[in-house]
């Protein structure tokens, strides 16, 4: 079994030398993802139909256990903006105990998937529908917060659950406009972009923090009239308790799509969480004890009364920034939070509405990668535009489960039609006269890394990129591509990352034998340049003089 699909806790193996100064710089970290993570959890539980209080019991339930038990040194979970427009449809069409079940059902499935080794699986969702339902769900999240951004007032009875009805509501009384509510909303929303740019303070206190006491602030002592957290909800610091619905087959049945869809979103978000933790720490995590670990927390918040968790990657990246390097930093952050539950969450009542709608403006902003969406849409082949962009379209118009269900059927239909092109008998397209056809025979310096790919490189095995490695005393990487018929997009952004990680390490790339296809890939994404064209070599010999001359010039 590889080291990366035990299922044994990252927390069981880390302690192993594990001392007082690391200790110290955990506890530092735990602490200020905790100041972090309380507004992101009280706005983010808001925005999916339930009070503040479910939202700091996920971080601390669901936080604490997936440190516990995960298999990621430094991943932070609890609730994220991309379950926010399903939880809130669940709540609105069946209640808590609807949630409960369809979070239970999600949590049993990713422990299902962590045991049986499936979280490898992952990769078969393809970048284009990640980026397309990401952006999709960033715009629900902001058409969702516009009513109290605005504070408008909506007549009794007016129904908002899905997307179209919101926006349709907004423009139908957009004319109650508060625009008390609206100045508050906007000096909270320059806070949150002003900040981050102010030196030292701001690179140590999250801009959500000032911006909710500038809120509290601007409606006390002004007297205005803007609706606040504690005019909309009973606040209240007790402890979570525990709460078992009633099971049934019809409800099982009835929330088993809804759960199917939270375990689906919790594996995909957490694993990727863990993948960009990965690049920054130098680290590998285990896939299969975090899907387990995933359902364990998942199974334990909403018996608790939270809501779906899943890795976060915003505050899993504030962690390692800040000194975080075991779980023992996440699963403080959960007990600062609950000391922050019992002392402080009353408070709570005094933030203005408008402030969490900015708070989550950001959130949405921060979460929709808005410039790979339009770096896709000019530079990836058209199959994959059109995926993409009805993906985003059909995860705001209707949800997510129909977006990646009809992204995934179209991906698959034009990767069978892409294939079949490339599949036809061309002589000598792809492939040189035998005496290109072993590396065996040549003489390699020891500075030199040569590899060969075979095989189009699309989604499914894009990830593959990521088992090339290089050794201290490498100088060239060679990379032989004359097998390589066809690349997607999802391939060439697993090649970006490999130029990136090549460049971080002082490690020249160059490229054997690439062919039409994905030559005219790498080139209309830029990639080419990046690379840089006298990298590219038309013989694996031609390849290998360059990466001696390399040396040869070095010395």
């Amino acid at each position: 079994m590889k080291n990366g699909e035990k299922l044994i806790p990252k927390l069981f193996s880390v302690m192993r030398g594990y001392n007082k100064e690391q200790l110290v710089k955990d506890v530092v970290a735990g602490i200020i993802v905790a100041i972090i993570a309380l507004p992101l959890s009280i706005a983010l539980a808001l925005a999916s139909g339930v009070g503040p209080e479910e939202g700091i019991f996920t971080a601390i339930i669901a936080g604490f256990l997936i440190s516990l038990f995960g298999g990621s040194r430094v991943q932070i979970a609890g609730p994220t903006a991309a379950f926010a427009t399903i939880v809130a449809g669940i709540v609105a069409r069946n209640g808590m105990d609807g949630l409960i079940i369809a979070t239970v059902i999600a949590g049993a499935l990713l422990i299902l998937m962590g045991v049986l080794r499936l979280g490898s699986l992952i990769r078969f969702i393809p970048y284009t529908i990640t980026t397309g339902f990401t952006a999709g769900i960033a715009v629900t999240i902001i058409i969702g917060q516009l009513k109290d951004f605005f504070g408008l007032t909506y007549p009794a009875g007016t129904v908002t659950i899905e997307t179209i009805e919101k926006v349709e509501a907004v423009a139908h009384n957009f004319g109650t406009l508060n625009v008390q509510a609206l100045i508050v909303g906007l000096v909270c929303l320059a806070i949150l972009i002003v900040w981050p740019y102010v030196k030292v303070v701001g690179s140590k206190i999250p801009g959500s923090l000032i911006a909710v006491i500038v809120g509290i602030l601007m409606v006390k002592i002004g007297n205005m009239k803007v609706n606040t957290i504690g005019d909309l909800y009973t606040i209240s610091s007790s402890l979570p308790k525990f709460h078992l619905p009633a099971f049934s087959f019809s409800a099982l049945s009835a929330e088993f799509s809804d759960g199917v869809t939270i375990a689906i979103l919790a594996a995909i978000e957490s694993l990727l969480s863990c993948v960009v933790a990965d690049g920054m720490i130098n680290s590998k995590h285990r896939s299969s004890m975090e899907l387990v670990a995933q359902g364990i927390g998942n199974i334990g918040s909403a018996l608790f009364g939270g809501i779906p968790a899943t890795g976060a990657i915003a505050r899993t990246a504030a962690n390692i920034k800040n000194g975080g390097r075991t779980p023992i930093a996440g699963i403080t952050h959960a007990i600062v939070l609950l000391l922050v539950l019992i002392v402080l969450m009353p408070y709570a009542a005094l933030i203005p509405m408008p402030c969490i709608a900015a708070i989550l403006f950001m959130v949405a902003y921060n979460m929709c990668g808005w410039r790979t969406f339009v770096h896709l849409c000019k530079t990836a082949p058209k199959s994959d535009i059109l995926v993409l962009v009805i993906t985003f379209v059909l995860t705001v118009v209707f949800d997510l489960v129909v977006a990646i269900e009809v992204g995934l059927l179209i991906t698959a239909v034009l990767f069978i039609k892409r294939m079949s092109d490339e599949a036809e008998v061309k002589g000598w397209k792809y492939y040189e006269n035998n005496d290109d056809a072993s590396i065996e025979m040549r003489d390699v310096p020891k500075h030199v890394r040569v590899y060969e790919i075979n095989g189009p490189m699309f989604f499914g095995a894009a990830d593959r990129l990521a088992d090339i490695s290089f050794r201290d005393f490498t100088r060239c990487m060679i990379i032989r591509m004359r097998g390589v018929p066809a690349l997607d997009a999802t391939a060439v952004h697993s090649l970006e990352a490999l130029v990136d990680r090549c460049h971080a390490h002082k490690v020249r790339l160059i490229l054997s034998h690439v062919n039409e296809q994905p030559f005219a890939a790498m080139e209309k994404s830029g990639l080419v340049d990046k690379i840089g064209r006298e990298n590219f070599c038309a013989h694996i010999d031609d390849a290998i003089a360059l990466a001696s001359a390399v040396e040869e010039k070095a010395e």
